[in-house]
């Protein structure tokens, strides 16, 4: 299990008022990238490698509006 007691969350800028459904995303931590659903903190991670996040944001395959 990944230790995140040290994890910075964060909620992108395009959430804004959409009734709080986002993500937030810890970009802290040595290695890896975590990301957690906003309403639930106490919740399930998902744990991205470093570079597989990377891709993953970049991946023009991806609308984003």
């Amino acid at each position: 299990m990944t230790d995140l007691t040290g994890a910075v969350w964060r909620k992108s800028t395009r959430s804004g008022d959409n009734g709080g459904a986002c993500v937030e995303v810890a970009t802290n931590l040595p290695g890896i990238v975590a990301v957690r659903d906003s309403k639930d903190a106490a919740g399930p991670v998902v744990i991205f490698t470093a570079r597989h996040w990377s891709a993953f944001v970049s991946n023009p395959r991806v609308e984003q509006s």
